[in-house]
């Protein structure tokens, strides 16, 4: 069993200097905690350089701007803060958690009075999933709950609210024995797993399915650049969830994912293949400065 998060040694990056591990806590009334005023990034660093940094940063004040707040630092500002966490804590492949959140300044839906206060941990966190499922591809069943509409919720934000029902799906998926589940948008579209992005192959060709509800991942839009640069061609579109069946290879795509293959999705088969090993491959390449993305 590993530590928990709030018992261990090292440093936090908290509202512009580092406190111990240990100290970096919030008030029991902070609004983040009643009404999900968060917004979050996970990224990672590999031989000392953080993939994507600006991006995820940038996406860090943008989700935050859709919530209706202001990350009180430059993008400039956090990639040094996310940097300067690494090296306070000597690591140089890890996990980053920049987060940003509406303090216990003030109480209720309305929260114009809440100071925003901004973090940075980092930890060493090996790949989401078990090597072994990993090369064989993992198991996912069917979530309980779906993407709501962009019209029902900040959709484009990385939003810790919008995760609820991500845990509870991926709980009732782990205690069935997969190892996460697949979720579908309001319409009923196939629309990613619960904390990835989702690619099939067929014929040669990727199919992934477009961004409209849920996040364009920073690893999923890498992952179809590589795809293209290989020759492959990439078809965004509406997947209906009956397709499934005529696909051959699937693979989940994400900061914290990395790039896994699938081996099913409830009754549907699939086989990890060269091509998903390969874009497996190239992008653990990228990350570690490889191989060079034109």
């Amino acid at each position: 069993m590993s530590l928990p998060y709030d018992d261990r040694d090292g440093w936090i990056w908290l509202d512009g200097e580092f406190v111990p591990w240990r100290e970096a806590k919030v008030h029991v009334l902070t609004h983040a905690l009643h009404y999900a005023s968060s917004v979050f990034e996970g990224a990672r660093m590999y031989n000392g350089n953080i993939f994507a940094l600006e991006e995820h940063c940038a996406r860090l004040r943008r989700s935050a701007e859709i919530l209706d707040f202001e990350v009180p630092y430059s993008k400039d500002q956090l990639m040094a803060a996310c940097n300067e966490t690494a090296a306070k804590n000597g690591l140089e492949d890890c996990y980053l958690r920049p987060v940003a959140w509406r303090g216990p300044e003030a109480m209720g839906v309305a929260a114009q009075d809440t100071k925003i206060h901004t973090a940075v941990a980092a930890w060493a966190w090996p790949s989401y999933f078990a090597p072994e499922q990993r090369m064989k591809g993992i198991r996912l069943t069917r979530a309980k709950y779906a993407r709501p509409a962009p019209f029902t919720a900040p959709t484009e934000s990385k939003a810790a609210g919008l995760y609820m029902i991500c845990t509870v799906s991926k709980h009732l998926a782990e205690k069935a024995g997969y190892a996460d589940a697949l979720m579908l948008d309001w319409r009923g579209y196939v629309a990613e797993a619960t904390g990835a992005n989702i690619f099939f192959v067929r014929d040669g060709a990727i199919h992934t399915p477009t961004p409209d509800c849920f996040l364009n991942g920073i690893t999923r839009q890498t992952v179809i650049k590589l795809a293209k640069r290989k020759g492959v061609e990439v078809i965004e579109r509406h997947i209906q969830p009956e397709e499934l069946s005529t696909f051959n290879q699937c693979f989940l795509t994400g900061t914290a994912a990395e790039l896994t293959p699938v081996s099913e999705i409830a009754e549907h088969v699939f086989k990890p293949g060269n091509l998903t090993f390969d874009l497996m491959e190239e992008y653990s390449q990228l990350c570690r400065g490889e191989l060079a993305l034109a």
